[in-house]
């Protein structure tokens, strides 16, 4: 952990994908224990930035600290973060507690009673057999923010982590937000709908062609 209250660090990233420049010198401290809001249009750089962040893509320019650990250097991707980017990939033919099993086995942190829990938090029953190819997109979308809670990171990537969940879903899962944020987590979240900016961020940055601004 870095020795300040700053979790992540952007530190004048840009990437180019041929000839678009998607990032253009990007630079933002993210405090820890808050929900950072990250707002923008389609094609504005918003997931290409936290996919910098998560390590799944290297910037062609800066560098990207996460708990003091700059992210392709040091660890190629941050020890202790959990991310829910574009619609969650799962095995279709298994139930949710066997997809989570797989995953979690990759890290070897947790156990069945861990991913019992994550299932249950997000409103899924952990018992059910029936497999996630017959789940609903929100069904799927909550087992998403499952996966990205189940081994108690310290630091949330979420890219739209609502998409496909009805009015009273969202209310739950906002409700999971604030109760992540009060347990001492740090949340990047990046969405479309303007109440949960404004019911769950503590600050907010605006992305538009590749250029972060601050706005709250």
């Amino acid at each position: 952990m870095s020795d300040n209250g700053t979790a992540i660090s952007v530190k004048g990233i840009s990437k180019r994908f041929g000839e678009e420049c998607v990032l253009k010198n990007v630079s933002r401290d993210f405090e820890r224990g808050k929900i950072h809001g990250i707002v923008g249009n389609n094609g504005s750089g918003k997931t290409v930035l936290m996919k910098c962040i998560c390590g799944f893509l290297i910037p062609d320019g800066g560098e990207v600290i996460v708990e003091g650990k700059r992210i392709g250097k040091e660890a190629d991707f941050p020890d202790d973060l959990g991310v829910i980017i574009e619609t969650p990939g799962f095995l279709s033919h298994v139930s949710a507690r066997k997809n989570l099993e797989i995953l979690a086995s990759l890290n070897k942190k947790i156990s069945g009673k861990e991913i019992e829990e994550a299932i249950a938090r997000v409103g899924l029953d952990p018992k059910l057999t029936k497999p996630v190819g017959k789940y609903s997109l929100g069904m799927r979308q909550r087992l998403g923010i499952a996966q990205a809670i189940m081994e108690d990171p310290s630091i949330l990537i979420l890219d739209e982590p609502f998409n496909g969940l009805d009015k009273h879903s969202v209310s739950d899962m906002r409700k999971l937000i604030r109760e992540l944020k009060n347990a001492g987590k740090t949340i990047l979240l990046a969405s479309h709908n303007q109440t949960d900016i404004d019911e769950l961020c503590d600050t907010v940055c605006e992305m538009d062609a590749g250029v972060m601004t601050l706005i709250r």
